[in-house]
């Protein structure tokens, strides 16, 4: 796995401050994406899960959530999930897809899905394609995003 950036979030997931990891080698190739970087997977630097294991020690009791922007196309992402969750922390995934394999979408407490379309607008845009999910009970938040 490789990332390009790792950042503190504030605004993705409601309610929560997410250490966010952002993943290359996205294969959707969305018109219109505003993280094309995302795209090469030859981008950014690896991901071991040591070094991942010492950025969530590193911020554990300041970030509620470890959020991962893209990355449902690596095969280990369950393993890092898995250790994320034992650390205390809650999950999540932004993705393109429209949907993901049930055994990885169980994993989640929050899923963002659908691919960007600019001419309907992300999150904060009621004519969005793109729904955010509090995956154990089902509810959807993407109207927390508006107005």
């Amino acid at each position: 796995m490789r990332q390009v950036a790792i950042d503190v979030l504030f605004q993705e997931i409601p309610n929560e401050i997410c250490l966010g990891f952002f993943m290359t080698g996205c294969p959707l190739a969305c018109a219109g994406c505003h993280s094309k970087v995302l795209q090469d997977a030859a981008a950014g630097d690896a991901l071991s899960l040591e070094t991942f294991d010492a950025w969530l020690q590193r911020y554990k009791g300041l970030a509620s959530c470890v959020l991962f922007m893209g990355g449902e196309w690596e095969a280990a992402l369950p393993e890092y999930l898995g250790l994320a969750r034992r650390l205390g922390y809650k999950v999540a995934l932004y993705t393109g897809e429209e949907r993901l394999a049930p055994a990885l979408e169980q994993m989640l407490d929050y899923l963002k899905t659908g691919p960007y379309v600019a001419r309907l607008g992300g999150l904060n845009q009621k004519t969005t394609n793109q729904r955010l999910t509090h995956v154990p009970t089902g509810t959807d938040l993407t109207p927390l995003f508006w107005d």
